[in-house]
């Protein structure tokens, strides 16, 4: 006799904990674009609220001269990440025995991050930022002015060597940083990336027993942000504001899937395209109006110059799902979940940053934002039902992260996690459900696009919980 597996309360207990699947991880990634709510038995809608609280901390370099990229131990960061929060909402429902409908929305990337000490503040000591950039040579404005005013006059002759040009070239621009950093005294370093996307699905089933179905349909997208480039750990790049106003762009998502209801078995491999987007941006860059005054412009044609409105284009990164379940015995199910998005392949590339760098680092100029691998992320859950109305359910999930090195504005590599979640059936159609994580991020060093290493992070820890209401009917 064939055993029938009822688990569809421990289905939504799983799903319980879908909601944090992935957050703080790998580049921008944060919802994970969870699509289960799809998968679901008839008619079926949730509400999905998830916040995020992480610990993020290491040590700012104490060199800060942006010529060298050695690393010195300097002081403490304090707590970079900020606590985050979305909301993710689901429903669909059955045409008929071939065909279902659904709508999907989440906030799938983003990033919220803000130091409040160490070189990433600006600070506005012009003699104290000279002193720590020329490493004590110049203790001073005056100091430096005074031998940039003697060396000049040997560049004028052509009788420099490269040494002495060298050492005239960094003493400017250590007075030019200087200047740039007081500019902005007290304030911090901030990013702030936020995203929404609405996914339609349809699907059709096929097969014998209708064990399997195509899905597929479009996403709208819309992404905005906001970044502040703050203290000497930025060298040249203090100061450096940018606003990225919404845009909203199209991409489509396209999957396939099996079931076999006697064993609780589901399986499901979801494709996102990439979404292009052409953005309009804001961006100033004291660093440029202080070297076109320097150059003989005047204080309008360089406030002209420093200051930017422009168009740009970023793409966020294709991905893939695979989500799988199955019954172990009619009180037990087992899941997994694997993603992949290749964020090797994504950039952000402002054009008025980007041009400032090609005086420097050549004619391709440098990314604001850039990761060395693709990510990978895995996760393993078991549910239990301890009661006709009350399931549980535990997972243990890893991520790879995007590289270590990476970018200064999001100092982690990938994580490990555990997490606890429980569903209460309310009534036949109504349940609640709820959950937690807890996340030991790896330890990762903060690098600027140029390649210079300015902070190190370690032993970084964090936490998500979050609330679920679900209604299914038939």
């Amino acid at each position: 006799m064939r055993t029938t597996f009822h688990l569809k309360t421990l289905a939504v207990a799983i799903a319980t904990l879908s909601f944090a699947s992935v957050t703080n991880a790998a580049g921008l990634d944060r919802s994970g674009q969870d699509v289960t709510a799809f998968f679901q038995d008839g008619t079926y809608a949730e509400a999905v609220y998830t916040y995020i609280d992480a610990d993020v901390s290491g040590y700012d370099s104490a060199n800060t001269n942006p010529s060298q990229n050695d690393y010195v131990r300097g002081d403490k960061t304090g707590d970079i990440a900020e606590s985050y929060d979305f909301f993710r909402y689901g429903v669909k429902t059955d045409i008929n025995d071939t065909f279902s409908v659904g709508v999907l929305y989440d906030e799938p990337f983003g990033a919220a991050a803000e130091y409040t000490q160490s070189n990433f503040v600006s600070q506005g000591d012009v003699d104290a930022s000279i002193a720590s950039i020329t490493n004590g040579a110049a203790p001073s404005l005056a100091a430096a002015q005074g031998a940039i005013g003697a060396l000049a006059a040997g560049e004028t002759a052509g009788v420099l060597t490269p040494e002495q040009q060298a050492q005239l070239d960094g003493l400017r621009g250590a007075v030019a940083v200087a200047q740039a950093e007081a500019g902005n005294a007290g304030e911090n370093t901030n990013v702030e990336v936020r995203s929404q996307s609405l996914t339609g699905i349809l699907g059709m089933k096929f097969g014998a027993n209708k064990n399997f179905q195509i899905y597929g349909g479009p996403v709208a997208q819309r992404i905005q942000s906001e970044t502040k480039l703050r203290g000497l750990a930025y060298g040249p790049a203090t100061g450096y504001t940018s606003n990225s106003n919404p845009d909203m762009d199209y991409g489509y998502i396209a999957g396939i899937a099996y079931s076999k209801p006697e064993i609780a078995l589901k399986a499901a491999l979801t494709y996102r395209s990439e979404i292009d987007h052409d953005i309009e941006i804001s961006e100033s860059y004291p660093l440029v109006a202080i070297r076109a005054i320097a150059a003989g412009a005047t204080p309008e044609q360089a406030a002209a110059a420093a200051n930017r409105d422009s168009t740009y284009e970023i793409t966020t990164p294709k991905s893939v799902n695979f989500d799988f379940q199955t019954g172990i015995n009619p009180t037990t199910l087992a899941t997994a979940k694997v993603r992949w998005v290749p964020w090797s392949d994504f950039v952000i590339t402002p054009p008025l940053y980007n041009d400032t760098s090609k005086i420097s680092y050549g004619p391709d100029g440098l990314n604001l934002v850039e990761y060395d691998d693709d990510q990978w992320q895995v996760e393993l859950g078991l549910a239990k039902r301890v009661a006709p109305a009350l399931a549980i359910s535990g997972t243990v999930g890893w991520d790879s992260g995007a590289g270590d090195p990476t970018t200064s504005l999001g100092p982690v590599d990938g994580y490990y996690s555990v997490g606890l979640g429980a569903k209460y059936n309310v009534t036949e159609n109504w349940a609640v459900s709820a959950g937690g994580k807890y996340l030991w991020f790896g330890d990762a060093k903060g690098r600027l696009p140029s390649g210079k290493i300015v902070g190190d992070f370690q032993d970084n820890d964090g936490y998500i919980a979050g609330l679920k209401i679900s209604y299914q009917g038939k």
